[in-house]
């Protein structure tokens, strides 16, 4: 796959670049390169070979599942300046 120049200067837009006329020339050089690296990797056999999280093997650190009200709402309220019930009170806007 490669890209030309219109296709530059179109995901430039998308991205909202402000990009020259000289950038979007040596960036569809690179974009190619990059491109063409990407397809050098999907011609590697990995067949057996087990994705990895981490170089190193290690179990992931899971936490249990559980449903809670979190036990934190007399904190969450105690800066507030005015509260009722764990509720924060605001002044009335009415426009």
């Amino acid at each position: 796959m490669s890209v030309d120049l219109a296709t530059v200067k179109r995901v430039a837009h998308l991205a909202r670049i402000a990009v020259s006329e000289d950038d979007a020339n040596r960036m569809t050089g690179e974009l190619n390169a990059i491109l063409g690296f990407v397809e050098q990797l999907g011609e590697v056999d990995v067949t057996g070979v087990e994705p990895m999280t981490s170089v190193t093997p290690m179990a992931m650190k899971k936490r249990e599942d559980l449903v809670t009200d979190g036990g934190k709402a007399d904190d969450i309220v105690a800066n507030a300046p005015n509260s009722d019930r764990n509720f924060f009170l605001v002044p009335k806007v009415v426009e």
